[in-house]
C-alpha cells in the first residue's frame, strides 16, 4: 500500500520571490510524480491565504491563493515564502495568527527567504537555529534583538531545527524541497527530481552560501567561510578557536591560511571586516554613529573613530557626508566590497596588532 502524501501549504507574503516559490513547487511536482504526467501522487500542495486576493510577488508576477486559511486542509508543512523586507505591507496579524495555529497542531513550518522573519514575528522561533540570508542578518538582529546571535546561521544554504526549517532564499529553496521530501520519499526519486531540473544534489556540492561582497572567489573555502562568519558576528566576535572549529581547522592551521591567502591575522581581517561594514552603514544608513560602532563591535565611537582614521584616513561623521566624488580610495574599496586584502600595506601594518589568545574574541582593544 502506497504512503499517503505528504502535504503541503504554502503562504505567500506581499513582495514574495518568484524564484523561491517556483524553486520550491517545481520540487514537489517532479519528485511527485509518477510516469510523467505531472500528478501530485506524492506529495500535495496548496496555495493558501487570509483571502483569495492576488497577492504580488516582486517581479510583478501576481498570484492568488487556492484556498483561505479558514479553508485549509490539515498540512504536515506550511512554508512561508517571504522577498523585499523595505517595501509594501507587513505579515497581518491573520497570517501570524494561523502559522502559530499550524504549529499548535505539530506542523512543520518552513520560511524561504524573509518568511523566516514571519516565523519571528509570530513568536515561533524559540531556542531552534534560523537561517538568514547574509543580506538581510543586520536587518534581522533590528527587528528581532531577543533572539540571541548565535543562533541566525548565515553561512549555510538552510536550516533544519526540530520542526523549524529556514533558508537563506533564492535557488536554495530547491535544497529546501529536496531535503524535507527526503524524510518521507526515497532519496533516489527525489535526486531524479533534481537532475530534471539540473540542479546539483546538495549533497554533491559546497552547502554554504555565496559569500558576502568582502570575500573573493580567489580565497580557499575556508577563509572565504571564516570571513562569513566574521561578517555574521560583528558584535560579538568568535574567539579563533571557535572560528577555527566552525570551518573544520585548528588554531594554527586557521592562522597560516589567513597569513598566506591574505597576508594579516584572522584578528586583523576581523577588524577590517567591521571598518567594511561601519562605512557602509554610515554611508548607506540613518544609523547613529554611535549605533554604528555598537552593532560593528567597536567599544565606543572614539574606538570606531581611530580604526576608521587608520584606514581610510577620515573620522566617522566625515566618512557620512563626504561628497560621493571625493572619497578617499581606500573607503571606495570597502565600500564596493572589493578584496580588503588588497588595501595598501601601510595600512595592513598598522592594523597588524597583536594577536589575542585562542578563546578572546578577535577585537583590539
Amino acid at each position: 500500500m502506497e504512503p499517503a502524501p505528504v502535504r503541503f501549504g504554502i503562504v505567500l507574503l506581499p513582495n514574495f520571490t518568484l524564484t523561491a516559490l517556483s524553486g520550491f513547487i517545481d520540487t514537489l511536482r517532479l519528485a511527485s510524480d509518477v510516469g510523467d504526467k505531472s500528478r501530485p501522487e506524492r506529495c500535495t500542495w496548496q496555495i493558501v491565504g487570509e483571502n483569495l486576493r492576488p497577492v504580488r510577488a516582486s517581479c510583478g508576477v501576481q498570484m492568488s491563493p487556492w484556498t483561505t486559511f479558514d479553508g485549509a486542509v490539515d498540512y504536515q508543512y506550511i512554508v512561508v515564502v517571504g522577498g523585499l523586507l523595505h517595501s509594501g505591507s507587513e505579515t497581518t496579524e491573520a497570517t501570524l495568527e494561523y502559522l502559530r495555529r499550524a504549529a499548535s497542531s505539530g506542523a512543520s513550518l518552513v520560511g524561504i527567504c524573509t518568511g523566516a522573519f514571519a516565523l519571528a514575528r509570530a513568536g515561533l522561533v524559540d531556542k531552534q537555529q534560523i537561517c538568514i540570508s547574509w543580506f538581510h542578518y543586520e536587518d534581522f538582529l533590528e527587528r528581532f534583538p531577543f533572539i540571541p546571535t548565535n543562533l541566525v546561521v548565515t553561512d549555510s544554504f538552510f536550516v533544519a531545527d526540530g520542526n523549524l526549517i529556514t533558508c537563506s532564499g533564492g535557488a536554495a529553496s530547491i535544497d529546501v524541497a529536496a531535503a524535507t521530501l527526503r524524510r518521507h520519499i526515497a532519496p533516489e526519486v527525489v535526486s531524479k527530481a533534481l537532475r530534471i531540473l539540473q540542479v546539483a544534489d546538495p549533497g554533491a556540492r559546497s552547502d554554504q552560501q555565496p559569500f558576502p561582497p568582502s570575500v573573493t572567489s580567489q580565497f580557499s573555502p575556508k577563509i572565504r567561510r571564516a570571513i562569513a562568519l566574521m561578517e555574521q558576528h560583528l558584535s560579538s566576535p568568535l574567539g579563533l578557536d571557535e572560528l577555527a572549529a566552525r570551518v573544520d581547522a585548528s588554531p594554527r592551521q586557521l592562522e597560516r591560511l589567513f597569513t598566506a591567502e591574505t597576508s594579516l591575522t584572522p584578528a586583523s581581517y576581523a577588524r577590517l571586516v567591521r571598518v567594511r561594514v561601519a562605512v557602509w552603514l554610515l554611508r548607506r544608513s540613518r544609523k547613529s554613529i554611535s549605533d554604528v560602532a555598537e552593532v560593528c563591535g567597536f567599544t565606543d565611537v572614539s574606538h570606531l573613530g581611530r580604526e576608521l582614521k587608520r584606514v581610510v584616513g577620515i573620522t566617522p561623521k566625515e566618512c557620512r557626508d563626504m561628497d560621493a566624488r571625493k572619497l578617499p580610495e581606500a573607503l571606495r574599496t570597502l565600500l564596493e566590497g572589493r578584496d580588503l586584502a588588497r588595501l595598501n600595506s601601510p595600512v595592513m601594518d598598522t592594523l597588524d596588532l597583536p594577536q589575542p589568545t585562542s578563546t578572546e574574541p578577535l577585537r583590539d582593544a
